[in-house]
């Protein structure tokens, strides 16, 4: 099975699961034990943080720990001060149903998927406390224009909040060049396993915690920490980034020149670089998701956790894409391991079940 579908979840790292197995047998101790054992896990979760620090660009106290980027995210939007948040349409569950627990305003985004930082400023009100834009959409892979938005947010006086799910470990990152005060990740994303991920908080940004109990990560998220999946973000963290955009790039025009009919979204804005959403008019994507999986291929049709849904794609609809097209459309995300040869094999499946399925489709003529 050639595997086509990082954006859902990458495959773990030999050495993130080499990392995870060493922490579980040899760093078993609760690392708020003072004793030696204690000490050897604290050790282990201490060296994970710095090293998410320094894939992050920050100083190691900066980063909590959580148990994913549902719960970062969850924490960033839930636990910033009272009052008004803005946040955009296409941004990833965590974040849509966290802000709606709050006063909020939902700005969309234009028809290449970028948020207009114009529109973020139209949004903000004298009681805005947060604003909470997505560095890059999983489904699309559209990179936003965090920095421009970072000097809204600046001019206000309100915190910024990005969900770097999509980014870190693809693209170099510097938070403090993007000017964000909270910034999340997710290590299944990545080579980790699932079940850890972390939240950057700029040092002097104040969170309500969102789970109590004890004093674990400077009092801003309670409970034992996962010594070995931490352990395991670590070792992900150091990974080198793997180089997609050749074989993205390569992909995109071997795509355009052998089906018609299709679109490419979001391909006129900036991008990260394993992504790539393409509309194969005429094909319902399930359908397709299928064909290529009996062919060997594991694709998605967006977000997997949004599978299931009946409804168009939401990031999709806030492009102002119609449901016909929003249900052809599949994503391709790709990763550490992807070759020219998956490449080309793809493209061979691909054109033959998109030209298959056209054939039975009594929405293509």
């Amino acid at each position: 099975m050639r595997y086509f579908d990082h954006n859902a979840t990458a495959p773990v790292a030999p050495e993130a699961l080499e990392a995870m197995v060493r922490a579980a047998s040899e760093a078993f101790g609760n690392p708020s034990s003072i004793h030696m054992h204690g000490q050897r896990a604290r050790q282990e979760v201490e060296a994970a943080r710095a090293a998410v620090a320094a894939l992050l660009g920050c100083a190691p106290k900066e980063v909590v720990f959580t148990s994913g980027g549902t719960e970062a995210d969850n924490l960033a939007v839930l636990g910033a001060p009272e009052g008004h948040v803005v946040t955009s349409a296409i941004e990833h569950p965590a974040v849509l149903e966290a802000a709606r627990k709050r006063n909020a305003t939902f700005v969309r985004c234009g028809g290449d998927g970028r948020v207009d930082p114009d529109e973020i400023r139209r949004a903000l009100r004298p009681d805005t406390v947060l604003i909470s834009v997505m560095h890059a959409n999983n489904e699309t892979g559209v990179l936003q224009p965090i920095e421009e938005i970072a000097a809204i947010a600046r001019e206000s006086g309100a915190l910024l909040h990005s969900d770097g799910v999509q980014v870190a470990g693809r693209m170099n990152l510097d938070v403090r060049a993007l000017g964000v005060d909270l910034y999340t990740v997710s290590g299944h994303k990545f080579g980790a396993p699932k079940g850890v991920g972390a939240l950057f908080v700029r040092d002097g940004v104040k969170l309500e915690p969102r789970q109590f109990g004890g004093r674990h990560e400077r009092e801003r998220r309670a409970g034992t920490e996962n010594v070995p999946g931490i352990a395991a973000l670590g070792a992900a963290a150091r990974l080198p980034r793997p180089e997609t955009a050749p074989l993205r790039d390569c992909f995109e025009a071997l795509v355009r020149e052998r089906i018609p009919d299709i679109t490419i979204h979001g391909a006129s804005a900036p991008r990260v670089l394993n992504t790539s959403n393409i509309a194969f008019h005429g094909v319902e994507a399930e359908a397709l998701v299928i064909a290529l999986d009996l062919a060997g291929f594991a694709v998605s049709t967006g977000a997997a956790c949004s599978s299931g849904a009946t409804r168009p794609s939401h990031v999709l609809e806030a492009m102002g894409m119609p449901p016909a097209v929003s249900r052809a459309s599949i994503r391709f995300s790709l990763g550490r391991g992807n070759t020219m040869e998956d490449i080309e094999a793809l493209v061979e499946a691909l054109e033959r079940a998109v030209a298959r399925l056209r054939k039975l489709s009594p929405a293509y003529a």
